[in-house]
């Protein structure tokens, strides 16, 4: 069985960008959107700040999110009127095809995407709930990563700082009295926890029940396959936070319960006292770089550490063509750079409108990643950079 936008890109398919507002958001401007289109969504809806990447999985968003919200397409056929398919049914079409046995056998899905999250300023102290507290509203906890790339940091906006989990020694009684004076303006919860100076081209790993206050770089970041969260911050640059925000996926009986709400959070995780030695990730090499500079390219580990997804950075220097080898498929986005990726062009753009088609991202198959994708770079001096996301790739260095 096979499929002919699979056919067309000989197991690399193209995918159309997936723009998703959030309402507690203000964009950064660095995803490269038209400013004019920054509220395309209506301003109801909040500002646009986020691009997902081999998105098979729907942006909770409440009730005015849009059938399609999230949802990566594949786009193929005739490039002046070309045919889409959404990611996640060409996923459930072919199967192993697409993403290999071991994946399809685990999880009859593809189950990650990335995004680039780009806030002007910080969001509010949060977590992913972990599996148990996700299930109890048919929801799949979600771990995440942060890598900050050169190429979408030209400024570091307004709070290039993350706060990380809570200080060691923090008690749960101070965490459930931040709770019990939410409508009193600010809940002063980042009083106990630690901020973190960001820096471009590194990153972190964040397990679920992990509390996190994403700072203001455009940051990339691999994830699990779900949209499941709560705000644990009541004011955010005098902004205040609703409640709704802290329980959308809390059961219904369990909505004011302060306990249950403090439960959610992993204490052991949140209070390590060598909690940056843990979870900070500086980029790896994945051979000897004298030797892959002398074969045309330069590529690191951006996300690793973990057995739920994992992430590269691929630079094929100018005037260069390389065959990629990969252990297992993978959603790819371009940085920089043009050229060609198998029978595609790739190019990165300066600017898109929303809704416009762009050949910037791409899912390898399978067995296209396996048996290796050639790439051309045919500038005399702009390296091709590349973002590529995987699931569960056995090859992810361990820590």
């Amino acid at each position: 069985m096979t499929h002919p936008a699979f056919e067309q890109g000989e197991g690399i398919l193209r995918l159309a960008p997936t723009w998703v507002p959030r309402s507690f958001c203000i964009p950064g401007k660095r995803l490269k959107l038209h400013p004019a289109d920054l509220y395309a969504f209506g301003a109801h809806r909040g500002g646009i700040d986020e691009r997902w990447l081999s998105s098979t999985t729907k942006a909770d968003n409440g009730p005015l999110t849009t059938p399609d919200e999230g949802l990566s397409y594949v786009v193929y056929g005739d490039a002046e009127r070309p045919e889409r398919i959404l990611l996640k049914d060409l996923v459930e079409e072919l199967g192993a095809q697409l993403v290999g046995e071991q994946i399809w056998k685990d999880y009859h899905g593809w189950p990650i995407y990335s995004k680039f999250f780009d806030n002007k300023g910080p969001l509010p102290h949060h977590l992913h709930q972990k599996e148990e507290h996700a299930r109890l509203v048919g929801m799949e906890s979600k771990p995440e990563s942060y890598y900050f790339p050169v190429q979408l940091n030209n400024y570091g906006a307004d709070f290039p700082y993350t706060f990380f989990g809570l200080e060691p020694g923090t008690t749960k009684e101070q965490l459930r009295h931040c709770l019990e004076i939410w409508n009193q303006g600010d809940n002063h919860i980042t009083d106990l926890s630690r901020a973190y100076r960001l820096e471009v081209g590194t990153g972190w790993f964040v397990p679920a029940g992990v509390l996190h206050a994403p700072g203001s770089l455009c940051t990339y970041e691999p994830q699990w396959a779900s949209d499941v969260f709560a705000m644990f911050q009541s004011l955010v640059n005098d902004v205040p936070i609703d409640w709704s925000l802290l329980v959308k996926n809390v059961p219904e009986d369990k909505q004011h319960d302060l306990d249950y709400l403090v439960s959610m959070v992993d204490w052991e995780l949140n209070t390590l006292p060598n909690f940056r030695e843990k979870f900070f990730r500086r980029p790896l090499p994945v051979k000897p770089e004298e030797e892959m500079r002398e074969e045309g390219y330069l590529e690191y580990w951006v996300s690793y550490g973990n057995p739920y997804f994992a992430a590269k950075e691929l630079t094929v220097l100018p005037g260069r063509t390389v065959t990629i080898r990969d252990a297992c498929a993978y959603g790819l986005i371009m940085l920089q750079g043009h050229g060609t990726l198998g029978v595609w062009p790739i190019e990165t753009p300066t600017l898109i409108r929303f809704g416009q088609l762009t050949y910037d991202e791409y899912f390898v198959s399978y067995p296209a990643a396996r048996a290796g994708v050639k790439i051309h770079n045919p500038s005399k001096s702009d390296p091709i950079v590349m973002l590529k996301h995987f699931a569960c790739n056995p090859e992810s260095p361990q820590v």
